[in-house]
């Protein structure tokens, strides 16, 4: 196991204590206050708990090598824990639809507000630390699973300062409305981050490429240290988790030997691992009669 895969491992396993102790100081607020805003709070952050633990169970098989039945690795196993996290999402928000909906013409306001609020806005601190720390390793590891539970969590904090917003506004005014209808609004904000979530996984699983800056930057190092070829072309990319898949064509000329041909892929290869963590790259060797684009220029072009 590299250092990098140590730590992505780390930051999942202690996901889940940090996802125990939020859920367990939200429920304590929702159940001094009886606020549905608060349950409906308490409520996503069970969703947490079973994603941190999702999470970790995708990240260490996301980490097993390659096997006969597995040629290219484990590493999608990531998306299927992300999924996983936007569908308890919807089941979240569908649960604080059902608790909040008939209480909109209840006059109950929230008992002992100010200690429930400030239990929650401690709860709301720790989860935005750990999410700003999930996400940020999350990018560095290029870790789905890591990512989408950050941002899990972030949404979750902005939920919550919404939530003690409202509560706040709902004490100062006496409306006993604004508790219900801030519930129903935290549940359609956990639908819509519900669908972002399980979208993104999708397009994981669809082998989506890299995005157009990354693009931009692996034509660059190919360009740079292709030396001695004539062109290259047929560039395609692919995201499986923490790896990024780069295939294309080198086109040399007809009187290269195969050692030489080799030398330039060889070089080729140790930039783009240089640019790219955890690429695996495939490079197709084709002969100057498959040229695509004109002679004559200084670089290496890129068709």
């Amino acid at each position: 196991m590299t250092d990098a895969d140590s730590r992505l491992k780390q930051l999942a396993i202690w996901s889940i204590p940090v996802a125990i102790v939020v859920f367990a100081l939200k429920y304590f607020a929702y159940y001094v206050t009886g606020s549905v805003a608060l349950y409906s709070d308490a409520l996503e952050s069970i969703v947490n708990v079973i994603a941190a633990i999702a999470a970790y169970i995708a990240i260490i098989i996301s980490m097993k090598p390659a096997d006969n039945d597995h040629p290219f690795g484990h590493t999608k196993a990531e998306y299927f824990s992300a999924i996983l996290e936007g569908a308890m999402i919807f089941v979240a928000a569908i649960m604080i639809l059902r608790e909040s909906w008939p209480l909109l013409t209840s006059s109950h306001l929230p008992e002992q507000p100010g200690y429930g609020l400030a239990i929650n806005l401690a709860a709301s601190a720790i989860n935005a630390i750990w999410a700003f720390i999930l996400i940020q390793q999350g990018k560095i590891s290029h870790s789905p699973a890591l990512k989408a539970d950050g941002m899990h969590l972030m949404t979750d904090v902005f939920t919550s300062f919404g939530v003690l917003a409202g509560l706040l506004a709902a004490i100062l005014t006496g409306w006993a409305i604004l508790d219900p209808v801030l519930a129903i609004i935290v549940a359609l904000n956990i639908l819509w981050q519900g669908w972002k979530v399980i979208n993104n996984s999708v397009q994981g699983l669809m082998d989506v490429g890299v995005e157009l800056e990354e693009t931009m930057r692996i034509r660059d190092t190919i360009s740079s240290h292709a030396a001695g070829a004539i062109e290259a072309h047929d560039l395609r990319t692919r995201v499986a988790g923490q790896v990024t898949f780069i295939e294309f064509h080198l086109v040399v000329p007809s009187k290269m030997t195969v050692g030489d041909a080799h030398d330039i892929c060889n070089r080729i290869e140790d930039a783009l691992k240089k640019e790219v963590e955890n690429a695996r790259i495939v490079i197709h060797i084709e002969p100057e009669e498959e040229a695509k684009l004109p002679k004559g220029t200084t670089a290496v072009p890129i068709a």
